[in-house]
């Protein structure tokens, strides 16, 4: 039986980890936007993760993982040289990028891991690129000086003002377009509502926006239909038509009521967790 083993996993903010995991095929074919699907062991669930980084001559793939659920809350119990039991992909379509001209990438929270190799790919090719990143507070903050060493500027926003300028990404993204900045696409991952709001702000001025939907699936081939969301009127499958979309088509309101659907079914998951228990006993 092939394991795909942990080979680095370190802490980047609170309840944010980094992990290394052992995968030459995956790695050898991964592209920037992709994701993968883990389950840590027989008894766990399947999971979307996407991908932060791959390293083709080592044979890696990193993922950035917020302790928030089930398996991720499994996952962070792991150590350096412990196995994940499946480990599937490259998943999804590769992100569609540009070869000229502006790109402004925001990032949110974790956003900013999946964010990161696609700021890395639009700078090797002498696109000229803005990033915003946001989150909480400084100590929530990630990957600021891997995503600066590839931006040609990089802003930081917090909502307590502790790093960079107090507020939210939206509010620097409108300066930089009220300053007459020109802007040929915004890229933006990060929570469902971050993403809603920039797409509101991005609509008024007709900029092009993309998106990553890292939604609720189980097999990632289109089959289940689980991961279904509305774009143009249109159901799509994130999965297979995704995991980027164009944001001014999407229906965030209906994605953000599915990303609630098992909302019970998870607390009560995470109560066993808990108490170590299985099946609910």
């Amino acid at each position: 039986m092939v394991l795909y083993p942990i080979q680095v996993k370190r802490t980047l903010a609170p309840g944010v980890r980094l992990y290394e995991i052992s995968a030459p095929l995956v790695a050898r074919k991964a592209q920037p936007g992709q994701f993968v699907i883990v389950r840590v062991n027989e008894t766990g669930e399947r999971i979307p993760l996407t991908i932060a980084d791959y390293d083709r001559k080592m044979g890696t793939i990193t993922m950035v993982v917020q302790e928030i659920g089930f398996t991720t809350k499994t996952l962070a119990k792991m150590e350096v040289g412990d196995a994940l039991l499946d480990f599937i992909g490259p998943l999804g379509n590769p992100s569609e990028l540009r070869d000229s001209g502006t790109v402004v990438c925001i990032g949110g929270g974790v956003g900013c891991a999946p964010l990161y190799p696609q700021v890395r790919a639009l700078s090797q090719k002498g696109v000229n690129v803005i990033t915003i990143v946001g989150a909480r507070s400084a100590e929530h903050l990630i990957l600021t000086r891997e995503l600066g060493r590839y931006s040609n500027q990089l802003h930081i926003a917090t909502d307590d003002g502790s790093q960079g300028r107090k507020g939210f990404v939206t509010d620097i993204l409108k300066d930089l377009i009220e300053q007459g900045t020109p802007i040929d696409q915004v890229i933006a991952i990060g929570p469902m509502i971050m993403m809603k709001v920039v797409t509101g702000v991005t609509k008024q001025y007709n900029l092009p926006t993309m998106i990553s939907l890292n939604s609720l699936m189980v097999d990632g081939t289109g089959m289940c239909g689980s991961c279904r969301v509305t774009v143009g009127g249109v159901t799509k499958f994130a999965c297979v038509d995704g995991p980027e979309f164009d944001a001014h088509q999407v229906d965030f309101d209906e994605q953000m009521k599915r990303a609630a659907v098992y909302r019970d079914q998870e607390a009560k998951a995470l109560a066993r967790l808990d108490c170590g228990c299985r099946n609910g006993h």
